[in-house]
């Protein structure tokens, strides 16, 4: 099978002015208009050495990442260091990701080295309101960090072994009783 780093990178096609969300003629970038809306909720973005959005909220540095073409995606992304009060067993560190991953819309959760990284995607489209994604986006990266947390802190069960991940449970600090989170 060809390894799939090895393939050649042909880049994104260039966008055809006046089409798609990447078009920037006339008008602010998606980043400008990204660090404009982040700066508007006090988030004190910044363009890091990767030309990636960085920015904090609750004392966490988070960030956002945009690739532009004929339909623009941005993914907003936090990474942590896990610390020793976490299990270094990586079968347990996995399930937790995957319980979150499974149990939540939008977010996804990945173990990478010794990180735990959690990130939500979207296609930016003409109609996409990026004063209500930003944020709220934000809050579920913020909210999925702390589930991964208390999942692999736990014993379980896990979805992946056919549980419900204890922090989705009715009645156990999860899902309300008779409803679902």
């Amino acid at each position: 099978m060809t390894d799939p780093t090895a393939l050649p990178n042909f880049g994104q096609p260039a966008p055809t002015p006046g089409t798609g969300a990447g078009d920037t003629s006339g008008a602010a970038s998606l980043t400008d208009k990204i660090v404009g809306i982040l700066g508007g909720f006090g988030f004190n973005p910044q363009i890091d050495s990767d030309g990636d959005i960085m920015y904090s909220v609750e004392d966490q540095n988070l960030f956002v990442r945009v690739m532009e073409g004929e339909i623009a995606l941005i993914r907003l992304f936090g990474q942590w260091q896990i610390t020793d009060d976490i299990t270094s067993d990586l079968t347990k560190r996995l399930n937790a990701a995957n319980d979150v991953t499974l149990s939540l819309n939008i977010v996804k959760v990945g173990i990478a080295r010794d990180m735990v990284v959690v990130s939500g995607e979207h296609l930016v489209t003409p109609d996409l309101d990026l004063e209500m994604v930003l944020p709220s986006t934000t809050q579920m990266i913020l909210q999925a960090t702390q589930l991964w947390h208390q999942s692999a802190s736990s014993d379980g069960p896990h979805a992946a072994e056919g549980g419900v991940p204890a922090f989705a449970q009715p009645g156990e600090g999860g899902a309300p009783a008779g409803g679902q989170a």
